[in-house]
């Protein structure tokens, strides 16, 4: 199974204890709210898990651009009634594995909604 394969069996599962298995070591997260990088493996997971918390059953992929090296996946997701649109930007390593992840949202509605979420996710997974 490759990268991409496990990613989604991983969201269909919801189980982010799986990330080590997707993410390179020296993985670099950029998100849609943090203006500067978040640089290596453990604090891509943990941006990463607390996106798997606050996305609900409605969150899918509607589009794919797929090569060797890099993985643009289209997203939508319903949350308070407010549509939620945007895109995964994965670049892969040479062994396959996930060194980039760069995650674009849109409406500024949804940005700011996220925002609150991930924030108290985030704030509750590291008092746990």
């Amino acid at each position: 199974m490759n990268t991409l394969e496990l990613w989604h069996d991983m969201l269909e599962q919801r189980d982010p204890n799986r990330l080590d298995e997707v993410l390179a070591e020296d993985c670099v997260f950029h998100s849609p709210i943090v203006h500067t990088p978040q640089e290596g493996r453990e604090i891509t997971k943990f941006y990463l898990t607390g996106a798997f918390h606050v996305f609900n059953d409605s969150f899918h992929y509607v589009k794919e651009v797929v090569t060797p090296q890099h993985a643009v996946l289209e997203f939508s997701c319903d949350m308070d009634g407010i549509t939620v649109n945007g895109v995964d930007i994965m670049t892969f390593d040479e062994q396959g594995k996930i060194c980039e992840f760069k995650v674009m949202v849109r409406p500024l509605k949804a940005v700011n909604l996220l925002h609150g979420r991930m924030k108290a996710m985030l704030e509750s997974l590291s008092a746990g």
